[in-house]
């Protein structure tokens, strides 16, 4: 299969640094990820998955495979389930890019949060999974993990909207006055902080979710690009925002399905199950971090919708299309903003 990666160069620094490590090797593109380029790589001995940046002219802090390496490796030998990493490679003359390599985790990944190919109660049974990995996440003890510097201290939502307006602002390729708003509205509703600082995967959704090949078991969290430490209902909230979606192949929610019927859990049972198992309060004034979550994805779909008009997206007509849900976000946004309590 043709592919981007230049596996003569890879296969050769592999071979020097990664103890067992021995060709002859096939590669394979996953295809379907916006963030950055991913590849199997096939050996008589065992599968491996290599991540990278991608290639051109990218903004400051974006697509930090340094960072995806570093949090998968300290979490390895903690309860939540990743992959075990390998190798750095911060060396851009091997493949004008740095990259890292980790084990391919087998199992099964669903887009679709309607799981239509599984019958209620093994519905029910992995958005439970879900629910009891995220909390998981969030009871990461940092200090043991050595993640206590893996982002900055102080109030998380105040560095995030900071951060994701001048990411924005960077990728602006028009207009949106809905987006200037909801930023505005960020701007000047930044609740105070409350001490919480945990361990934040950033883009927790099912399809960064490996499962076993059979049960209900989540293998592996994928997609650590954008973790850090800070506030956990920033990953709540994102779980509650992607299902308000539309229940299409691009909008991956569950806007207007039965849920009952599917045996699918509603918003608040999602809550209310998460904040049992960490052991905490009922989660006051929630529409803040919903209208934040809603926000940060219209920023992070303008940026993979500037990359596809760039040509430096993987996949540039999904980028474009993916693009163009920045105004539904942002209006989605404005209205969880209005319901502020």
């Amino acid at each position: 299969m043709s592919t981007d990666l230049d596996i003569a160069r890879v296969a050769a620094w592999l071979s020097e640094h990664l103890p067992g490590f021995e060709g002859p090797v096939e590669v394979e593109t996953f295809s379907g990820g916006q963030s950055n380029p991913t590849y199997r790589l096939r050996t008589p001995a065992q599968s491996y998955v290599l991540r990278r940046k991608p290639f051109g002219v990218l903004l400051k802090s974006a697509h930090a495979v340094e960072r995806e390496f570093r949090v998968q490796r300290a979490l390895w030998p903690t309860d939540v389930p990743v992959a075990k990493v390998h190798v750095l490679c911060e060396d851009e003359d091997i493949i004008c890019a740095p990259f890292y390599v980790m084990d391919e985790v087998p199992g099964r990944n669903f887009d679709a949060p309607t799981l239509p190919d599984q019958d209620p109660a093994t519905r029910h049974a992995i958005v439970d999974e879900m629910n009891r990995v995220l909390a998981t996440i969030h009871d990461v003890d940092l200090a043991a993990t050595g993640l206590e510097d893996y982002g900055p201290t102080g109030n998380y939502y105040r560095r995030q909207i900071d951060r994701w307006t001048a990411q924005y602002e960077a990728t602006a390729t028009e207009d949106l006055p809905q987006m200037t708003a909801l930023m505005t509205w960020l701007d000047a509703h930044v609740p105070p902080d409350d001490g919480q600082r945990t361990l934040v995967h950033g883009d927790y959704r099912l399809d960064n979710l490996l499962f076993a090949p059979k049960g209900t078991e989540c293998v592996a969290v994928l997609d650590w690009e954008l973790s850090t430490t800070g506030h956990p209902y920033a990953d709540l909230a994102g779980v509650i925002m992607q299902w308000s979606m539309p229940a299409t192949t691009e909008g991956r929610g569950l806007a207007g399905v039965d849920r009952t019927a599917l045996g699918l859990w509603s918003d608040a049972e999602f809550v209310a199950r998460y904040c049992e198992r960490r052991g905490i309060a009922p989660i006051g004034n929630f529409n803040f971090y919903l209208a934040f979550t809603h926000f940060r994805m219209a920023a992070i779909l303008q940026g993979v919708r500037k990359r596809a008009i760039d040509g430096n997206a993987t996949d540039p007509e999904r980028g474009l299309r993916l693009g163009a849900y920045v105004p539904e976000f942002a209006a989605s946004g404005l209205a969880a903003a209005k319901d502020h309590t």
